[in-house]
């Protein structure tokens, strides 16, 4: 939580800062552009506690862990078209209303997985399911498996989101622009969760979780003023409180941790403002 908090008011402190300097003389006016992006991320997860409810049960597992699962590199997944929505991905699409500032709105299509194996503190009771797990506990050592619990949003932790951008140049050369850019954003939650629990029907559907809130910050490349790549770091807060967790509406989840994000996108810009007459 307090790296968290540092990287949260760095970026703030790189918002507000940029906002307030001085542009370059010769600094493009990027008013009336459009422009999308397409890439890739790697996600890391803070530990979460995860508490389930039910007609039978009522119990939280504390300070459970969580990794990320990107698809090894292979043109087939990550080039083709038909597959590219299959690995971690990142599409934003936004509209500069300033010369400096933009809106936009993307997709962060993260994967958060629990380990098959686990043990972490349990409190709470579980009762009637006929198996080896019904019992009452108070801050118990318990082992989860993959027989008692399966917890992933792999198709996947979906982020739509909306964010307000800040854009500075920072140097040209010679057919290239050294930009920065950093924001604020906030967005829903809606996972496809794939999350079987004690010996109840597996649940594998989108369903609308929570929210969301983000920062970002990014280094940009821009080629001939059109075309771009671009890294970004970004972090954020997500608070799903209706997970599902089986086919019956009566069973949930909740949780709500803090992510980390590496980006490698890339992307155009387009002119949509009219151009005048000389």
């Amino acid at each position: 939580m307090k790296v968290a908090f540092t990287v949260f008011i760095l970026l703030l402190t790189s918002f507000f800062g940029f906002s307030q300097s001085n542009p370059l003389p010769e600094e493009n006016d990027r008013t009336g552009k459009l422009y999308i992006y397409w890439g890739w991320n790697r996600a890391w997860y803070s530990k979460s506690n995860i508490t389930f409810t039910g007609n039978n049960y009522d119990f939280t597992l504390d300070k459970v862990m969580a990794y990320d699962r990107p698809n090894p590199f292979s043109a087939e997944i990550y080039l083709n078209p038909a597959n590219i929505t299959i690995p971690q991905y990142n599409l934003r699409v936004g509209y500069f209303i300033s010369k400096h500032y933009n809106i936009s709105f993307g997709i962060d299509h993260m994967k958060y997985v629990m380990p098959d194996s686990l043990t972490v503190k349990i409190s709470g009771y579980i009762e009637g399911t006929g198996t080896i797990y019904d019992g009452t506990y108070v801050n118990d050592d318990f082992e989860v498996d993959s027989a008692f619990l399966t917890f992933e949003h792999t198709d996947g932790l979906n982020y739509p989101n909306i964010e307000f951008r800040r854009w500075d140049e920072l140097f040209a050369l010679k057919n290239a622009n050294f930009n920065i850019t950093e924001g604020l954003g906030a967005g829903i939650l809606y996972p496809r969760s794939n999350t079987k629990l004690l010996n109840k029907q597996r649940y594998d559907e989108f369903h609308l979780a929570g929210y969301g809130l983000s920062a970002v910050v990014g280094l940009n490349i821009t080629f001939y003023k059109h075309f771009f790549i671009q890294t970004e770091f970004k972090g954020g807060f997500i608070h799903m409180p209706d997970i599902r967790t089986t086919n019956s509406v009566s069973d949930k989840a909740s949780q709500h941790f803090f992510f980390y994000q590496v980006n490698f996108v890339f992307g155009a810009t387009i002119n949509l403002k009219k151009k005048k007459d000389k």
